[in-house]
């Protein structure tokens, strides 16, 4: 009976999440071709608290949400063809680095802030690769061309939100489980 609540207290902490993830889409400061927003924020304090496979889940929630047509996504786009676009693989990018994140987070017993800085760093370049990736293929770019339009500009800003989210994540982390 005990794993059912955690399981049910996981998802709702996942859907919580992936709430977060909405909200923080409207947080916007547009750029093209990849707009500037309080996503990643949240998607790593939900990587450090909830682990690998539940903070994948709120991503996946986040994106099923989107393709369903409810405006979550950056600039509050939806639907099936963001994510075929040229920012689509940011939001791929998002459940794989949130699943990787959350794994080496909760790979350390006694982690704090500079384990979770590494975690984050290690799933923010899972993003950008994969974000990259998509971008250069949609907008017929070479690699060097997406790397400098959808990640270069975005680097000062998500190092910041990355630290903020480690300083949270880490206050957090005792009351939080999932």
């Amino acid at each position: 009976m005990a794993k059912d609540k955690t399981s049910i207290k996981g998802i709702v902490y996942a859907a919580l999440f992936a709430a977060l993830m909405a909200a923080g889409a409207f947080i916007v400061i547009p750029l093209p071709p990849v707009p500037i927003t309080a996503q990643t924020f949240f998607l790593n304090v939900a990587s450090v608290l909830l682990g690998g496979p539940l903070a994948a889940l709120s991503q996946i929630i986040y994106v099923l949400l989107g393709i369903a047509g409810i405006p979550v996504f950056a600039g509050g786009k939806a639907g099936l063809g963001v994510l075929f676009g040229p920012t689509g693989g940011y939001l791929s990018g998002f459940i794989i680095g949130a699943f990787v994140t959350g794994l080496i987070a909760k790979a350390k017993n006694s982690a704090g802030i500079f384990w979770y800085i590494f975690a984050m760093l290690t799933g923010m370049v899972i993003i950008y690769l994969v974000g990259c990736l998509q971008l250069a293929f949609v907008a017929k770019m070479n690699f060097p061309q997406a790397l400098l339009a959808g990640a270069l500009p975005f680097l000062p800003g998500d190092i910041i939100k990355l630290l903020l989210a480690a300083i949270v994540a880490d206050k957090l982390k005792g009351r939080i489980r999932s």
